[in-house]
């Protein structure tokens, strides 16, 4: 009989940065308390400005969390009840995880090992990984808001090697405009905070 591992992670949904992550051999709310509460004060979250949306699990809903999330003046938002995939920036980011090339094919010998490997994949993920969802640029670029600045340098290179040989250019240069809105289960822009954190 095996051992499990539970992966504790906290996305900024609008840059899609990995901002918190710990590995436990248990589910505990003290654990998701405290990763919820130490990646706040990380990213300077300040009150009424986040949306915590997370699945209905015993971690995200217990009374400890609750009292966290009112005191730091963050809103919880809840998976529909039997809904497993209405999170589909938490989806995407797992299955990105799993797929990944250099994915263990084997299981983790202990839990240091889990870590460390998680760790790689967050340094990855949030610096070399080109997120198609984000026009391919970097989580970290967009969480920087250098996202703008990549885009437009690119938009030059693009013009300019048309402009050089247009002949290899069928269509239009890619969009290298910012994506300005993240939309999570279809809320109006209006509605949806410029900074939200899925866990």
């Amino acid at each position: 009989m095996g051992m499990f591992f539970y992966l504790y992670l906290v996305m900024d949904i609008y840059s899609r940065k990995i901002v918190g992550w710990e590995i436990a051999e248990r589910e505990s709310e003290k654990i998701s308390t405290k990763l919820i509460l130490e990646t706040c004060l990380r990213e300077g979250v300040q009150r009424d400005q986040l949306f915590l949306h997370a699945d209905n699990g015993g971690p995200m809903k217990a009374s400890t969390m609750l009292v966290t999330l009112q005191r730091l003046g963050v809103l919880p938002s809840f998976s529909r009840p039997r809904v497993s995939d209405d999170n589909a920036y938490s989806e995407s980011l797992f299955r990105t995880l799993k797929y990944r090339p250099f994915y263990p094919s084997h299981p983790f010998k202990n839990i240091e090992e889990a870590r460390v490997w998680v760790e790689g994949f967050v340094e990855w993920y949030n610096y070399e990984h080109m997120h198609s969802g984000i026009q391919y640029v970097t989580p970290a670029s967009r969480h920087n808001q250098d996202d703008e600045k990549v885009l437009g340098f690119r938009k030059e290179v693009f013009e300019k090697a048309r402009a050089t040989n247009p002949y290899r250019w069928s269509k239009k240069i890619r969009k290298c405009e910012a994506v300005p809105f993240v939309v999570l289960n279809s809320l109006p822009p209006e509605k949806t905070k410029a900074i939200s954190i899925s866990a």
